[in-house]
């Protein structure tokens, strides 16, 4: 028996009614042809026409019409606290780091480099696990590869 196959990404606040759900961190959101799995335990094959950056809420659409959720899964984060957070912001994101912006805090993926930078730069830092939703890249939706576009 062949797997269902996704060819079709139907984007959050556009579709209802999902059948089953995926949970993904932020890095395996960010593909073209994988098998994945659900949360009921059926594989199917994405297989979509170009490297697509998913969101939380987005949904891949099988041949047959059936809908899957896309659910961003809890990762180990750095919640970011300061008296200046547009100055840590811009630190940042000089450095191209992925950032989830709230208005009382920052989130990024653990690195050692940068948690180092902003204890220099006076930032409060505390280790958080929940789901990551950086912001998307300046040109267009989802993520950026640098500045030759």
């Amino acid at each position: 028996m062949s797997l269902p196959i996704s060819h079709t990404l139907q984007r959050a606040n556009h579709w209802s009614t999902a059948t089953d759900r995926v949970t993904l961190t932020y890095d395996d959101r960010f593909l073209r042809r994988k098998v994945l799995t659900t949360a009921a335990g059926e594989r199917f094959l994405v297989d979509l026409p170009q490297t697509t950056s998913l969101n939380h809420g987005d949904a891949f659409e099988l041949t047959d019409g059936r809908l899957i959720e896309v659910v961003a899964a809890e990762e180990d984060l750095l919640e970011i606290t300061g008296d200046d957070l547009t100055r840590l912001a811009w630190h940042i994101g000089n450095r191209h780091t992925p950032c989830q912006i709230e208005p009382a805090r920052l989130l990024i993926q653990q690195d050692k480099v940068i948690r180092d930078m902003l204890e220099k730069l006076g930032a409060s830092l505390r280790d958080v696990r929940e789901p990551f939703t950086p912001e998307g890249g300046a040109y267009g939706h989802g993520r950026t590869h640098g500045h030759a576009h």
